[in-house]
């Protein structure tokens, strides 16, 4: 979040949060990066929507296609969904994705379905390459003592984290 932040808000755009991620498992993991969601955004002024926590919603998404990268895919388009849902219920002129800053997700594939999810007629997706500050901004979050997770949040990831 630090970087897209420090990046958008220097070209002058108006920034809204989301977090919106009913991926992230176990609710603890969930509760914990929330918070420190909360945290930075009161640190930066800037509003964030949090929706109710809802796992089942990701359960649905990716039922039966739990491999990698087929549910990363339909976890994106899902969240995407929903982040341009909300920016369009809110007269925002577009929406963009934190998932953009990191190195470990497939850039193309994040910006394909933005685009595709601008297609359906909601919000306007904003794509830009944040991946270059994502070390500078990983340091800036452990300097600040702001947690930094260890996998992309899904109960999958998890398991093949705790399988290397």
């Amino acid at each position: 979040m630090i970087h897209p932040l420090e990046v958008l808000r220097g070209k002058g755009y108006e920034v809204s949060g989301l977090f919106y991620n009913p991926n992230i498992h176990p609710p603890a993991e969930y509760n914990i990066r929330k918070s420190a969601v909360e945290a930075y955004a009161k640190e930066s002024d800037i509003k964030v929507f949090y929706p109710e926590y809802q796992p089942q919603e990701y359960f649905r998404a990716v039922n039966l296609n739990e491999a990698k990268p087929g549910r990363c895919g339909l976890c994106w388009q899902m969240r995407f969904a929903f982040t341009a849902r909300i920016a369009q219920e809110n007269d925002f002129d577009s929406f963009t994705s934190t998932l953009l800053v990191s190195p470990y997700q497939d850039q193309e594939a994040l910006k394909r379905i933005g685009s595709d999810v601008s297609k359906a007629g909601q919000a306007v997706f904003y794509y830009e390459d944040f991946r270059p500050g994502f070390r500078k901004a990983h340091n800036q979050a452990r300097e600040s003592g702001i947690y930094c997770q260890k996998y992309c949040g899904c109960i999958y990831s998890q398991m093949e984290r705790g399988a290397k």
